[in-house]
């Protein structure tokens, strides 16, 4: 009879709620908050849902899934990892009546991100869950991007294990005030800090000030770098952001270079056209797998030409590879349970079901595979071997870029140069 005389209090307050209690729910509060489980076991102690109430047991993750959930995380893009979801799930009301408790079908939308509503909405709803990061540029904003994923880098230990994930959002071609006042109100709002790379100084000026009055943690990326270098040159920045009216056209010799490099590259990729190989840069030898294609297209879009050999059983590597420069080839193992773990999901995306035999993911196979190619690299005692396993893209390129030019310059201080 308490029940029914109670009028209904919902525990988990909706994003559109109009309750105009002063309690209202509000993404910046939501880690002072108990969560919904714990309200849910102190509520209703005898509730049959047991596994709904127990938090899900912490697993120490493979490298794999440890790399590539710190960089979903970073980049703000969605992940279906359930404990995440449950543990970042929105707050619940903040006194609810202990009579009144709410039915399944009320809980589970909350507790687990699902609902009735658009895939917006619900976009929107995962990426309240964590603290959000804006990068405000008037150019691309590849240099606010990169920045912050690099300094991101060094809170993977608790981007993965204690679970508090961050959303980025990049705001680039920002030009007039407007806009930039339009983006600090809102990052006031949601609680974000923002890192911005504007190249006049004015916009620059303005978009501090503005923080401040809205109090908006902020940092300029750009201002120091640009300020050392004026003070080392003894000359002042033009204040133009990248490709403003100007300056030097975007069409520069360096441009068509990077543009030959991808042509040059896509063709010889998978071993293709090896009588090529001598007007290649760079060439990658590896097993299935090793990341040699996206490898090369990320060089290839640096200016060098790449060409990839693969490594299989049975079949004999082209004689050009063992007449060109030794010392332009690279080598690229990876560790077995990591590769079997790819070749499994590749496998899967092409189709094959368990009933399909194939040795391709086995671990026999992949275990003799590259044992095969490491025959091969002993062999040519000139090849370096880059292990790529839980490496990036670009950790990669980075390995291979400094080699290649420490080869080539052979001097007392390696260093990879360029003339502006």
């Amino acid at each position: 009879m308490l029940q029914s005389s109670l009028p209904p209090a919902p525990l988990f307050l909706p994003r559109h709620s109009s309750s105009s209690s002063p309690a209202t729910w509000s993404p910046r509060h939501n880690s002072k908050r108990r969560s919904p489980r714990s309200c849910l076991v102190q509520e209703e102690p005898d509730r049959a849902v047991e596994p709904e109430r127990e938090p899900p047991p912490r697993r120490v993750s493979t490298q794999l899934n440890r790399w590539s959930r710190a960089r979903s995380i970073r980049s703000g893009r969605r992940i279906d990892w359930p404990a995440l979801r449950k543990k970042t799930a929105p707050p619940p009301s903040p006194a609810p009546p202990p009579s009144s408790p709410p039915s399944e079908a009320g809980v589970r939308p909350a507790v687990a991100g699902e609902g009735t509503e658009g895939d917006g909405e619900d976009d929107e709803s995962e990426l309240m869950e964590g603290k959000a990061i804006y990068m405000v540029s008037d150019g691309t904003g590849w240099t606010a991007e990169h920045s912050v994923n690099a300094a991101l880098g060094q809170f993977e230990h608790c981007l993965v294990d204690r679970i508090c994930p961050v959303n980025t959002h990049l705001f680039s071609g920002v030009e007039d005030m407007d806009r930039l006042m339009e983006i600090i109100k809102q990052a006031a709002k949601e609680g974000a800090l923002l890192l911005y790379t504007l190249a006049d100084p004015d916009m620059a000026e303005y978009a501090k000030d503005a923080c401040k009055v809205w109090g908006v943690p902020s940092a300029d990326i750009l201002r120091p770098i640009t300020e050392a270098i004026a003070t080392h040159l003894d000359v002042a920045p033009s204040g133009l952001p990248r490709g403003a009216a100007g300056r030097s056209a975007p069409l520069s010799a360096e441009y068509f270079k990077r543009i030959e490099a991808i042509d040059f590259t896509i063709k010889q990729d998978d071993g293709a056209k090896p009588q090529n190989l001598d007007h290649a840069h760079i060439v990658l030898v590896g097993v299935s797998r090793t990341g040699k294609t996206p490898l090369s297209i990320y060089l290839a879009q640096k200016g060098y030409k790449v060409a990839n050999v693969p490594i299989v059983m049975g079949v004999d590597l082209p004689k050009t590879l063992f007449e060109i420069n030794q010392e332009k080839i690279f080598g690229l193992t990876i560790n077995p349970v990591i590769l079997q773990t790819i070749r499994k999901a590749r496998a899967k995306s092409l189709g094959f079901g368990s009933e399909t035999r194939s040795n391709y993911s086995e671990m026999d196979h992949v275990r003799a595979e590259l044992e095969y190619a490491n025959k091969i690299f002993t062999q040519n005692p000139t090849w370096p071997v880059i292990e790529v396993t839980g490496k990036a893209i670009e950790e990669t390129a980075a390995v291979v870029v400094r080699m290649y030019h420490d080869r080539r310059q052979k001097c007392l201080m390696p260093r990879i140069s360029k003339r502006y």
